[in-house]
């Protein structure tokens, strides 16, 4: 009798311990890394995961490069701050297992000034600003090309720097800065090429204040959700998937950015994965 009760208790503390560590894991805080423009569409998916149960921490970065790399470093569980075409280029300069595991919204790129009101009024011989890092530098020579401000080989892929021009036709001269800085270099340039998210952090609204602004629809611009190659699966990651590409949460991204970002939710293989 004795024995049967030893046992008895050893499965009651296995079930509890079992138990215990389910909890752990269900209550576990997700950490998602974000870049400033993103966090009023994330306030929103956590409050609706804090309804199942899922609590959500938003990480705050003030650049293009730690919230990767605190992604890798297990500092933070998922990020949502950057393009496709963005991600593709720093996993492989950088040798990191991450992968996307949704589509989110599409923001586009925008050309700005203080001073004209049309690209077409920059006058020869003018400065303009552009992002400085490859995938967002080559992203705003296409905006220019299509601004007809310049021309670019027939086979540019959006990889690439002022090299790759091939036609300058108003003599611009380019000053590149890091894209946090192109809306403050407008008073000292006739105009400066802003990523959306940028913009919006610079109080903007890209399709009232852009003087002009790109097509929305090019697939190497979605921006995505990552992960860590190991955790694409997740069943918790993908509830927060769901919870994100909700019609509600499309409504409030229209409503808060003004239209100026378009929900987009496409499948993984659309963008290369």
């Amino acid at each position: 009798m004795k024995k049967k009760w030893i046992w008895l208790l050893a499965l009651i503390s296995l079930l509890v311990t079992g138990c215990s560590e389910g909890a752990t894991s269900e209550s576990k805080v997700i950490k998602v890394g974000l870049n400033g423009s993103g966090v009023p569409i994330w306030e929103k998916i956590q409050e609706k995961a804090a309804e199942e149960g899922i609590e959500i921490e938003l990480v705050e970065f003030a650049d293009y490069v730690r919230p990767n790399m605190a992604l890798a470093d297990r500092d933070v569980d998922l990020n949502a701050f950057q393009t496709v075409s963005y991600f593709d280029a720093f996993i492989k300069e950088h040798s990191l297992d991450l992968a996307p595991i949704a589509t989110t919204i599409i923001a586009p790129m925008g050309v700005y000034s203080e001073e004209y009101s049309n690209v077409a009024d920059i006058p020869d011989g003018s400065t303009i600003a552009l992002p400085s890092e490859e995938t967002n530098l080559g992203r705003a020579l296409l905006l220019l090309q299509s601004a007809g401000l310049i021309t670019l080989p027939s086979d540019f892929d959006g990889n690439g720097d002022i090299s790759a021009i091939e036609e300058n036709l108003k003599n611009l001269t380019f000053e590149t800065v890091v894209a946090a800085q192109t809306p403050r270099v407008l008073p000292d340039v006739a105009a400066s090429v802003i990523n959306n998210g940028v913009a919006v952090e610079a109080g903007f609204i890209p399709v009232q204040d852009a003087i002009f602004i790109e097509d929305d629809t090019a697939e190497p611009y979605i921006n995505i959700i990552a992960a860590r190659s190991d955790e694409v699966d997740n069943k918790v990651f993908q509830r927060i998937v769901e919870i994100y590409q909700q019609q509600d949460v499309a409504n409030h991204i229209n409503e808060v950015y003004n239209n100026s970002l378009i929900p987009t939710f496409v499948p993984l293989e659309q963008i290369g994965w």
